[in-house]
């Protein structure tokens, strides 16, 4: 926790501009009006209440969904100020409610750190909702407001006496500007819950109020990001003898000039598993894209293995060095940084950019790394076997790669395995459906419209790329169709310009296997064509499961799941008067039945598969596709017959 401040007070807030253009471009500050966008308001207050505990003075905070699906969201930090502002001459309360960049983190003489750096994030929130009503227990009294859509419907009023303090903020999501104003449950709870182990011993109780029996979750966690990773790690397979994750900390002295101060938080610990999941977080915002912590973490994990590794002979002279990607096999990692002013690339917080954050990373992990390393020799070696055969595994994917490429170039008048081609070529224009067997291939083959749509039948079920080294997934002959077939390549040859589809359309059975092949290759995609996900080139098609038709048509209709089924059945008391064809694989459609139900532009449902939240979806995939079976199979069968899992 930083040192505690109580130079916070109606002078620290500082008035930059207006508020007007939020609601005109309200994408500019929220990232969208989708549902994203919506649970951002969520953040915008919550990441308040975190820089009131960052600062030493909240520790707890309470997040509940109302049945309208309305939010308060409850700190018991200093309160936002009431008194008049200095320059606005009214409660300072209504400056930071109502006007743009209003806050009290500019300077850095309320808060030392914060999240919460733009000053717009409450503004935003009022501004986009319906309505909005705050209460601050301050200066031993209770104090209220309201607004609507930015504008202050009931002045700040004196309600009652309190010793306590903190803010209170309820706010209703404008149904004129957001496409959805339900939030997801699960969504909020993986959200807080981080929140929670970013933050040692911060409470953050989350309740949801529109079930019968009000569901409620509680986080927090002593052990911080040390319990975060083993969170991550869980139902993997640890390294011998690194069952307590490594933890690193230190910060800069306090004679350091407020500039370049800073802390450095770093937990680590290794898996069996081939894949990397290193988290980064700057003043707990998670930067996606990484940056200058990340950079100074990572060059000192490679060079401080490297050169334990040689003074301890274990790399011999004439040995390379392990790379990046050899020592971060199988390790899970989080990296927290706390600093008074990041520059983040843009509002959405997604990069890092102080440089002098990444030599201080890089200082703090070398040293204290190359510690341990003395100090746990047997757990040294452990690491360096792993990077070894990492190393060897990189290797034989190279080669793999190599012929991957021959390949494709070698086939490039002729695509791989079965593949039906479309004949344009612009690839905005077409599209790739991936189907099972050679039933389902023949009538897509038949179905489709030649000029824009190109199938691609599997031989099989794909391998589980979470489970092997990447020589073996790309040794593949169905995954290296796939590649050859995409044209992107992958890992570091993966070029998204290439991609020969726009539109690369999973289209399984609906059913148990069905359901597995979709996860086996959603999981191949995440892990090698990542970026295929994000650029919204991958859909999952969705065929009917049913055909209900009235006795005397010709045409019936289309039914799409069980409970779609009971309803229109419902509509016909007597069941001989029509019939019901369930079917189980999109073999049993006829090629005209399959145009019109699943790839005809004009008639079909696909869905688009998205990254809501990368760590939940990184945990999904790790957990799903790994080494515990019983938790696969129990989800698939769940699930066979329900895709909205697939937006991870």
């Amino acid at each position: 926790m930083a040192e505690k401040t109580d130079d916070y007070g109606a002078s620290s807030i500082k008035v930059l501009e207006g508020l007007d253009p939020v609601r005109k471009r309200p994408g500019m500050y929220i990232g969208s009006t989708s549902t994203t966008g919506l649970h951002h308001l969520v953040w915008e207050i919550v990441d308040n209440s975190v820089d009131e505990a960052l600062a030493g003075f909240c520790t707890k905070i309470k997040v509940t969904v109302h049945p309208d699906n309305s939010v308060t969201v409850e700190d018991n930090g200093r309160g936002i100020p009431v008194a008049p502002h200095p320059q606005k001459k009214i409660p300072t309360l209504e400056v930071v409610l109502t006007v743009l960049h209003a806050g009290g983190k500019f300077d850095n003489a309320a808060y030392k750190v914060s999240g919460g750096l733009h000053g717009v994030g409450v503004s935003v929130v009022n501004a986009l909702s319906k309505r909005l009503v705050v209460s601050v227990k301050r200066d031993g009294g209770i104090f209220e407001m309201e607004f609507s859509r930015g504008k202050t419907t009931k002045k700040m009023q004196k309600v009652g006496t309190s010793k306590a303090t903190g803010t209170t903020v309820t706010f209703w999501p404008d149904d004129e500007i957001f496409d959805t104003t339900v939030y997801n449950y699960d969504t909020l709870h993986d959200r807080l819950q981080e929140t929670a182990f970013l933050n040692k011993g911060l409470k953050i109780v989350l309740t949801d109020e529109r079930e019968l029996t009000p569901r409620v979750d509680e986080f927090c966690y002593q052990g911080g990001i040390v319990d975060f990773v083993k969170f991550l790690n869980t139902e993997k397979t640890i390294l011998p003898g690194l069952s307590k994750p490594i933890y690193i900390e230190d910060r800069t002295t306090p004679d350091t000039p407020v500039a370049r101060k800073g802390e450095v938080e770093v937990a680590m610990q290794w898996n069996t598993g081939y894949s990397e999941q290193v988290l980064t977080f700057a003043n707990d915002i998670y930067t996606d894209e990484g940056g200058m912590h990340l950079e100074g973490f990572r060059t000192a994990l490679t060079k401080t293995l490297n050169d334990y590794a040689r003074t301890k002979k274990l790399l011999k002279e004439k040995d390379p060095n392990l790379t990046g990607d050899d020592v971060r096999e199988g390790l899970t990692a989080v990296i927290s940084v706390k600093l008074p002013d990041p520059q983040f690339e843009g509002q959405t917080k997604a990069k890092l950019g102080n440089s002098y954050i990444r030599s201080l990373t890089n200082k703090i992990v070398s040293q204290q790394l190359a510690e341990y390393l003395e100090e746990h020799p047997n757990q040294a070696k452990e690491i360096f076997k792993k990077a070894s055969a990492a190393a060897r595994g990189r290797m034989a994917a190279q080669k793999a790669r190599q012929a991957t490429r021959r390949k494709g170039l070698l086939e490039s008048a002729s695509l791989p395995g079965k593949l039906a081609d479309c004949s344009v070529r612009d690839a905005e224009m077409t599209e790739l459906f991936i189907v099972e067997g050679d039933s389902a291939g023949g009538s897509a083959k038949m179905a489709r419209d030649r000029s824009i749509q190109a199938v691609l039948p599997l031989r099989g079920k794909i391998l589980n790329v979470e489970r092997v080294q990447e020589h073996r997934a790309l040794s593949s002959e169905t995954i290296q169709s796939l590649i050859t077939a995409i044209g992107t390549g992958v890992d570091q040859e993966f070029d998204i310009n290439k991609a020969r589809y726009h539109k690369i359309v999973i289209m399984t059975d609906a059913d148990v296997d069905g359901a597995h092949i979709r996860i086996l290759l959603l999981t191949f995609f995440y892990r090698y064509m990542r970026p295929m996900i994000e650029a919204g080139y991958i859909y999952v098609a969705q065929p009917p499961l049913y055909q209900l038709k009235p006795k005397g048509k010709k045409r019936g209709m289309y039914l799409y799941s069980d409970e779609e089924l009971a309803v229109e059945a419902r509509k016909f008391p007597d069941s001989s008067r029509y019939t019901v064809q369930r079917y189980k694989g999109l073999g049993e459609m006829d090629p005209e039945q399959l145009w019109s139900t699943t790839m005809d532009p004009k008639n079909r449902i696909m869905l688009k598969v998205n990254i809501d939240d990368a760590m939940a979806a990184e945990r999904a995939v790790s957990d799903l596709m790994g080494t515990t079976v019983e938790k696969r199979k129990d989800f698939i069968q769940t699930h066979a017959k329900d895709v909205r899992f697939l937006d991870i």
